[in-house]
């Protein structure tokens, strides 16, 4: 089963999460294996992969926001694209774009995967106001002196760090059967709500313990997350320190796999490409097939059903294209 838990540090100015996708993490994987004109990823794509949508499901359990945190990576190396998406009820998914013939050995880095690329992560609302566009932060995936970063957890810290002024800590993992990730944070000391005027520890002791934490946290292996339950993990890490815990209830909706794609969105998203192109499609193939790329679902339109798409927009049809 899926889960994720987070936690408080009593006194301290921390905040974590932590993840295991199960369920969920198969069934991303069981879908594009089934998916007959792609088969599966290689290994490091779909390892890269499960890491973000843990590190997803860790970002969005740290927001209050109606919508689909995306994370989203591209480069010209061999993925040219890898997606993450995460609803604020944990419903996910997640695809990426592999040049043909790419050879991406086991292991391999960030940068050898994505070289020269970048990492988006996108806030989209799920219930816009006119004229409201995404919140959007844009990273290079290189640390301060111009070098590759190796991980996506590294990366992740350096976006956190440079577009949001969070110190903030991962640790992902990802194999066939499951993707897991920790997350810590720190959080503002001063302002409404906040530790400032009401932790008995001296400033330099909250900085020890906080280092002391952040230490203990990235000392975690990919074995142990991936191998071990939430429960051992979080008192391997933090048996010496107070401790809060928010157990999810049963009213919590776990991470699960879940796509958003319609039959009645492929519609109008051929509406918005013009008569003129879907009668071209079907000029050379027949009929037009679309499918999606996250849950393998196929979509076909024959000329009657394209037909009446664009019945109301138009007055002859078939369109000619002048």
């Amino acid at each position: 089963m899926s889960e994720i838990h987070k936690f408080l540090f009593d006194g301290l100015p921390l905040k974590g999460a932590i993840v295991r996708l199960t369920d969920s993490w198969q069934e991303v994987l069981r879908r594009r294996a089934a998916n007959t004109q792609t088969g599966p990823w290689p290994q490091p794509v779909a390892e890269l992969l499960g890491q973000m949508l843990a590190a997803g499901c860790l970002m969005q359990s740290g927001i209050k926001f109606n919508g689909a945190l995306v994370l989203q990576m591209q480069s010209t190396g061999p993925v040219q694209l890898a997606v993450a998406e995460v609803q604020n009820d944990f419903a996910l998914r997640a695809t990426a774009t592999v040049q043909a013939g790419a050879d991406l050995p086991a292991g391999a880095s960030l940068g050898q995967m994505l070289p020269q690329g970048q990492c988006a992560v996108t806030l989209d609302p799920r219930d816009r106001l006119p004229g409201q566009q995404p919140y959007q932060g844009v990273v290079a995936l290189k640390n301060a002196t111009g070098e590759d970063l190796p991980t996506l957890a590294q990366a992740l810290a350096s976006y956190m760090l440079y577009s949001e002024q969070l110190d903030t800590y991962f640790v992902l993992a990802a194999d066939a059967h499951t993707a897991a990730g920790i997350m810590l944070q720190r959080i503002p000391i001063k302002g409404e709500g906040n530790l400032e005027g009401r932790s008995a520890l001296s400033q330099e002791d909250m900085q020890e313990a906080c280092a002391r934490i952040a230490s203990h946290t990235m000392s975690l292996k990919a074995e142990e997350l991936l191998s071990l339950d939430v429960d051992t993990i979080l008192h391997r890490l933090y048996w010496e320190e107070k401790l809060l815990r928010f157990h999810p209830t049963e009213s919590d909706s776990a991470p699960h796999f879940a796509c958003t794609c319609s039959r009645a969105r492929v519609a109008a998203m051929l509406q918005n490409l013009g008569a003129g192109e879907a009668q071209d499609i079907l000029a050379e193939q027949g009929q037009i097939e679309i499918g999606c790329d996250f849950c393998g679902a196929q979509y076909r339109f024959d000329a009657v059903d394209v037909g009446a798409l664009f019945q109301a927009t138009t007055q002859d049809w078939p369109y000619t294209r002048q």
